[in-house]
C-alpha cells in the first residue's frame, strides 16, 4: 500500500527534511511540496491525497484554519515547532503531532499509525461476530484523568477505546473525548485487562464494546481498530473466554 502524501509548510528547510524522510519510506508517494493552505487545496483538486504533512505557522491560513474547513480531510500528521497547539490538533483527529526538529524515528512512527488507519479501512471476508448476549458487563468504576486545567471522571462503562497519539492519549467516549498527556502503558496497567486489552501498538479497547470483530479489525460504533499481529492471539484467546 502506497500513500499520496503532500508537505505543506511555508520553510524550506522543514521541508527538506520531511521530504527526505518520506524518500526513506517505500508506502509514502510525494505528490507536491506546498509553501501554503492555498497551494495544497488546488493539489488536493488535482489529485487524489491520502495524507498530509501540515505545518501550523503559515501565512495566509493558518494550518488548524485550513484543516478545519475541509469537508473530507485526509489523514493528517501535524509538523510544527509550537507545541501547545497539540490538543486543539488532536481535537481535530489528526493522526499525530511531530514537533519540529524530530527525527527520522519519531516520523516513521507517525507513518506507521496513518498506514495502519489506511489499512483499517480495507474490507476483510472472514468475519467474527460477537453476540450482544456474551458481552460481558464490568463493574461501576471510573478513573480521574487530567487533561490541561481540568480533571474529568471517566466511567469504565462508558470508554469505547483509548488511542495513543504522540505524547498522548485520547480515551474516547459516546459523549467525549478526553486527551491527556499520558501513556498507554500506564492506562494498559490501570485498567482491568480482561475488559480492556491492549489490541495494538497504540489501541485499547473495551470489550463489552466490539460490535464485531473481521478478520484482523475490530467494530466499535463507526470505528474501525486494528489488531496488531504481535497482540493478536492473546486478544483472541480472550475473546474466546467469553
Amino acid at each position: 500500500m502506497k500513500l499520496n502524501c503532500l508537505i505543506v509548510d511555508d520553510e524550506e528547510l522543514a521541508q527538506r527534511v520531511v521530504e527526505k524522510y518520506v524518500a526513506d519510506v517505500s508506502s509514502l508517494n510525494l505528490i507536491k511540496k506546498c509553501n501554503n493552505a492555498l497551494e495544497a487545496m488546488e493539489a488536493m483538486q488535482e489529485q487524489s491525497v491520502d495524507l498530509l504533512f501540515l505545518d501550523i505557522n503559515m501565512p495566509k491560513i493558518s494550518g488548524l484554519n485550513f484543516l478545519r474547513g475541509l469537508k473530507n480531510p485526509p489523514m493528517v500528521i501535524i509538523t510544527t515547532a509550537y507545541r501547545e497547539y497539540a490538543l486543539e490538533g488532536f481535537e481535530l483527529d489528526v493522526i499525530d503531532y511531530l514537533k519540529k526538529p524530530f527525527s527520522f524515528e519519531r516520523f516513521f512512527n507517525a507513518v506507521n499509525k496513518a498506514i495502519d488507519k489506511a489499512k483499517s479501512q480495507k474490507p476483510n471476508t472472514e468475519s467474527f461476530v460477537l453476540k450482544p448476549e456474551t458481552r460481558q458487563q464490568i463493574d461501576e468504576s471510573f478513573i480521574f484523568v487530567k487533561s490541561e486545567k481540568i480533571t474529568y471522571k471517566v466511567d469504565y462503562k462508558d470508554i469505547l477505546y483509548i488511542e495513543s497519539v504522540g505524547d498522548y492519549i485520547k480515551i474516547i467516549t459516546p459523549e467525549k473525548v478526553v486527551i491527556t498527556y499520558q501513556t498507554l502503558k500506564h492506562m494498559e496497567d490501570l485498567l482491568p485487562q480482561k475488559h480492556f486489552p491492549r489490541v495494538h501498538k497504540s489501541f485499547i479497547i473495551s470489550v463489552s464494546k466490539i460490535n464485531n470483530i473481521e478478520g484482523n479489525m475490530i467494530k466499535i460504533g463507526d470505528t474501525t481498530i486494528p489488531i496488531g499481529r504481535t497482540y493478536k492471539n492473546d486478544f483472541m484467546e480472550l475473546i474466546n473466554s467469553f
